[in-house]
């Protein structure tokens, strides 16, 4: 199965031969695995890769059996890179609850925090999961779980490494201009002009908001959302925009996480768009007044 449109401006491609990395004795008591993560700066890394590896050792795990490293390596791949060009994919408060084998099938129980992922975001944290356990000579497919239940959004359950294929410009269906909101150097939200390009299954919605939370390329820009915002869901309804936005994220969000500013440039960004003239923020699929400290009871309309 293709999975086209995964990234915006970039193809979801590994370094070659690293889909299947082998285990390296490394002395009496140690292995040499590989994890996976997503590139520091996902945008930029158009033309390369937007998903790398980090080998990480495990001593003590020689005579272990294979459930239990896979276990050891998904504990280990949720508490993020050691690498400054890696980002780690995974929610913050994520928690391995259990991990099974069942004839070459691993099924991995996250915790709730993992729900939060949707898109984009939700293809690249199951897909570094399932390349860090595929690595493994006994697991050919990895299914991820949240709180015993499969999340019912996502287009398949079932993972394997070959599942990953190289996405080229042909793919692109469209392109469409926006502008993008994104802190200067003093924070202060500044638009930036873009052009995003579309791919089958893209919508011009989900497109951007991968864009947002990719963050600038720019230099002297930031990403004006927190580490771990997300948005669950997106839709239009006679010019109306409804995000739909998870209470639970409000948790795993920094202590200093600025939600109205977040909230104001995911707003002007989508009101960019010409179908969009209205944008209307939703919690957990229902209206509310405020989301943390931030007020979501009225809409907000497009500038002129």
């Amino acid at each position: 199965m293709k999975f086209r449109g995964l990234l915006l401006l970039c193809a979801l491609v590994l370094l070659p031969g690293c889909v299947y990395a082998t285990r390296q004795t490394q002395g009496a008591d140690a292995e040499s695995y590989t994890l996976y993560y997503m590139v520091e700066d996902l945008r930029a890394a158009a033309g390369g890769d937007a998903v790398q590896s980090e080998p990480v050792l495990l001593e003590g795990f020689q005579e272990s059996d294979t459930r239990a490293v896979a276990e050891k390596l998904t504990e280990v791949l949720l508490e993020g890179p050691r690498s400054e060009d890696l980002k780690s994919p995974f929610p913050g408060g994520t928690q391995l609850l259990s991990a099974s084998l069942d004839d070459g099938h691993a099924t991995v129980d996250l915790s709730y925090p993992y729900s939060t992922l949707s898109g984009v975001a939700l293809t690249i944290a199951d897909y570094c999961i399932t390349l860090t356990l595929t690595q493994l000579p006994e697991i050919r497919s990895v299914s991820v779980t949240v709180r015993g239940q499969e999340l019912a959004y996502r287009n398949q359950q079932y993972f394997t490494g070959g599942d990953l294929l190289l996405s080229s410009m042909e793919d692109v269906v469209s392109t469409v201009p926006v502008t993008l909101w994104f802190l200067n150097e003093a924070g202060e939200l500044v638009g930036v002009q873009d052009r995003l390009d579309l791919y089958e299954g893209d919508t011009q919605l989900s497109a951007l908001v991968a864009a947002l939370e990719a963050g600038p390329t720019e230099r002297g820009m930031i990403s004006a959302l927190p580490e771990g915002f997300t948005v669950l869901t997106t839709q239009l309804s006679d010019g109306v925009c409804y995000v739909n936005l998870s209470a639970a994220l409000l948790s795993a969000l920094p202590e200093n996480a600025d939600v109205q500013t977040a909230l104001d440039a995911l707003a002007l960004s989508l009101t960019s768009l010409d179908a969009v003239q209205q944008v209307r923020y939703l919690m957990d699929g229902e209206p509310a007044s405020s989301f943390g400290s931030a007020s979501i009871a009225e809409t907000y309309p497009r500038e002129n």
